[in-house]
């Protein structure tokens, strides 16, 4: 897993090609179908393009929208591995409907149903933990959306990434949380960072993480720590992280009154400023961070930081019970 983070940069270098390209028609929406990692670059498209038309779908099956809300739109089926039950079937009822479809993966079944009904699709480089592949990810996605601008823009981060930094900066904030179940705060524009964030913690460093978004947590999440002696000795059970950039004036404040409320009650919280001169930098220098942090998390724990033991039980324990997908 090291490796994978520290070679991370270099997947800014993968020229995606998009396969029965002729198949691909023009459009102005997107609905990227995807659960996990397979899903979480998707996100970080919307934090990068703000002002891009895009559907964020984990879940079987597609949005409930009638037929005609489906033109000028392109859906993604992306799955890393390729045998994803959800993405499957996400791309059978497209098939279905005979929307615009295109597909994303680095093997798998949905690669043969691609070339069996003639998708166009890309193949990403396989091998690592779908969670650690978001660089080809978004390569990916943005060549698919015809996004040749940022593809431009996320090509230049394979020698401006500084691994040994993004280390040295996890390794401390994981010592910072040992022992704590972290919780990451952060505006509604940098929700999906946040979100990135939870899921390392969770699957890489193998404990409970939950996140929330500003302001909404101030009317009602807040008030759950240090309400009192009788629930004070769960508060402390958790670590804060506050996520900030380019935020509203009045969410700001909201950060620094919060963070003032929580440290006078002895709870401990870390501020993490996004850095790098353009918005992917900014992104992605800080998931190097947290990819460092949950690292640093596990093996401090004595656990494997790229194993994911209940993930693998459970999809075994899904096909015992319920038999094979069929797609």
């Amino acid at each position: 897993m090291a490796d994978d983070i520290k070679t991370f940069p270099k997947q800014f270098e993968f020229e995606p090609v998009i396969e029965n390209a002729e198949q691909l028609k023009p459009a102005k929406k997107f609905i990227v179908a995807g659960m996990g990692g397979s899903n979480l670059a998707t996100g970080l498209i919307r934090v990068g393009i703000p002002e891009i038309e895009l559907i964020l779908h984990r879940d079987y099956g597609l949005p409930h929208w009638p037929a005609s809300s489906f033109k000028d739109t392109l859906v993604i089926a992306s799955s890393y591995s390729g045998n994803t039950e959800e993405t499957l079937d996400a791309f059978a009822v497209a098939i279905k409907k005979k929307v615009n479809l295109a597909v994303l993966t680095a093997g798998g079944k949905i690669l043969d149903l691609a070339r069996k009904h003639n998708v166009p699709y890309i193949v990403m480089p396989g091998g690592i933990e779908p969670r650690s592949a978001v660089g080809y990810s978004i390569k990916s996605l943005l060549k698919l959306m015809g996004e040749e601008q940022a593809l431009a823009e996320l090509k230049s981060l394979s020698h401006i990434l500084s691994v040994t930094k993004a280390e040295k900066e996890g390794k401390d904030l994981a010592e910072k949380l040992r022992g704590a179940a972290p919780v990451v705060y952060a505006s509604l524009r940098n929700r999906e960072i946040a979100y990135n964030w939870k899921i390392r913690l969770n699957e890489t460093g193998k404990v409970p993480a939950f996140f929330n978004l500003f302001p909404e947590l101030n009317h009602n999440e807040m008030n759950s720590y240090a309400a009192g002696e009788g629930t004070d000795h769960l508060s402390k059970q958790f670590r804060f992280i506050f996520i900030n950039d380019g935020d509203h004036p009045r969410i700001k404040l909201r950060m620094q009154i919060l963070k003032e409320l929580f440290e006078k009650k002895g709870l401990k919280v870390f501020e993490h400023t996004l850095t790098g001169k353009t918005i992917w930098e900014k992104i992605f220098s800080s998931i190097m961070i947290a990819d460092w942090t949950s690292y640093y998390t596990a093996t401090g724990n004595g656990l494997s930081a790229a194993e994911v033991p209940m993930v693998e039980e459970f999809k075994a324990l899904l096909v015992k019970r319920g038999g094979e997908y069929a797609q």
